[in-house]
């Protein structure tokens, strides 16, 4: 690898979530946690009884504990340190989220303190050299917002109107990057079509009709904030994966794949692309798709029994890049690995890809790791480690960089 594929400023850094690390939290997820928590911890679980590390989590797996994000790491007060350990891993940017909940925790009542909290980390990124990416909304509501059905009714895009028009008026005059909704697809599926998460409903129709209002709800944002602020580069973090037919000869396997593009993540960028500055995307997952379905290889796996295959980046770089002609940003791209045996082949197989894919004419201004910190990781609870910092939650929440962080950091400045 050679530096010239990476200008001066390219955005090497990492991405986390206000509801899986701030801790504290006072919303829909966390009314779901303490409501469900005792049934989840109780119910089955023999998918998970089939992964290969289920002797070391299923202790965690039957405890109510587990599912419940409470102090979450304390990122909420421990921030600058972890903007200090940011720079140490030689890390310019970081993605991070605002909860709605805090900033408006009653209609139309806005939580100043809440609001200059946020300042104040915007600040101490920019005084230590770091791109703040801001992150509008990622899956939680406030209570109040999911009372009203949430954005399942059109009607309440106009409270989210309000509130983005408030982080506009507040929170932007220092920020470069915003993204605005993250994986409107994943919540669509999760949240109303398997009933995963809160609020578990089970509705194609209702699916799909979050699923336009998320849409609605970025162009929304779009316009409120380049009115007031024309030079913020504004996206979506997206996820969008690569769908392979497993036999490429075969037109209808070929067909099946070119569908599942554009209904998992065509569909929402189209229909943004004329209010996207660039081409926000998470990336975790290849799908082989052959006669019988979903047909992956059975190795290797991450904890979370995903199969890893992080090449596969490269061809949704093209895809997006061919179809939209538009700068685009890794938004999320990780690895659930608690013994740290995958990452760092992980991080070097995905910017091996990134150069390539620079080579050969994608625009790619940045990626951001999932996650900065090890993370409550919503309806599965705190055994999936994504972080390149361990946070050792018995114990004082200690903080400790993994040996791949450290490479990472390494190669980073050996790119620069």
């Amino acid at each position: 690898m050679t530096k010239k594929n990476f200008p001066a400023g390219f955005l090497w850094g990492a991405s986390t979530a206000s509801h899986q690390v701030e801790g504290d939290t006072n919303n829909q997820w966390s009314a779901w946690e303490t409501a469900t928590a005792n049934s989840r911890a109780s119910g089955k679980h023999s998918a998970l009884a089939k992964l290969a590390n289920w002797p070391n989590i299923k202790d965690q797996v039957a405890d109510p504990a587990n599912y419940i994000s409470g102090k979450g790491v304390q990122h909420y007060d421990r921030f600058t340190e972890d903007f200090d350990l940011l720079q140490q891993l030689n890390l310019n940017s970081l993605r991070f989220g605002i909860e709605w909940a805090r900033i408006e925790p009653a209609e139309g009542e806005w939580d100043q303190a809440e609001i200059d909290h946020y300042k104040k980390y915007i600040l101490e990124l920019r005084q230590r050299g770091i791109e703040p990416i801001l992150n509008i909304w990622h899956w939680t509501n406030p209570i109040w917002f999911e009372q009203r059905g949430g954005f399942a009714k059109r009607k309440n895009l106009v409270y989210f109107e309000k509130f983005v028009t408030k982080l506009s008026q507040e929170l932007l005059s220092d920020v470069g990057y915003v993204l605005t909704i993250n994986e409107a697809n994943n919540y669509m599926t999760f949240s109303y079509l398997l009933g995963s998460w809160p609020p578990q409903k089970h509705n194609p129709v209702t699916a799909m009709r979050v699923y336009y209002n998320l849409m609605l709800a970025h162009r929304i944002c779009y316009k409120v904030i380049k009115a007031d602020h024309p030079n913020i580069l504004i996206g979506a973090a997206h996820q969008a994966t690569a769908n392979v037919a497993l036999n490429p000869h075969n037109p209808l396997l070929r067909g099946l794949a070119k569908l599942s593009d554009y209904f998992w993540d065509e569909w929402f960028y189209d229909r943004i692309n004329d209010s996207q500055d660039f081409v926000g995307m998470n990336f975790y997952f290849i799908n082989y798709i052959g006669m019988k379905g979903l047909q992956n290889p059975s190795e290797p796996l991450n904890d979370l029994g995903w199969y890893m295959e992080p090449s596969a980046i490269y061809k949704v770089l093209m895809r997006l890049s061919k179809r939209y002609n538009k700068p685009i940003m890794i938004t999320e791209n990780g690895v659930a690995d608690a013994d740290d045996k995958f990452r760092q082949w992980w991080i070097e197989e995905t910017i091996k890809a990134l150069q390539q894919a620079r080579a050969d004419g994608a625009d790619v201004i940045g990626y951001m790791h999932w996650s900065l910190l090890d993370n409550f990781e919503w309806a599965y609870g705190w055994w999936p480690k994504f972080g390149l910092i361990a946070v050792d939650r018995a114990n004082g929440m200690k903080r400790t960089v993994r040996s791949s962080a450290k490479w990472y950091a390494a190669k980073i400045k050996s790119l620069q």
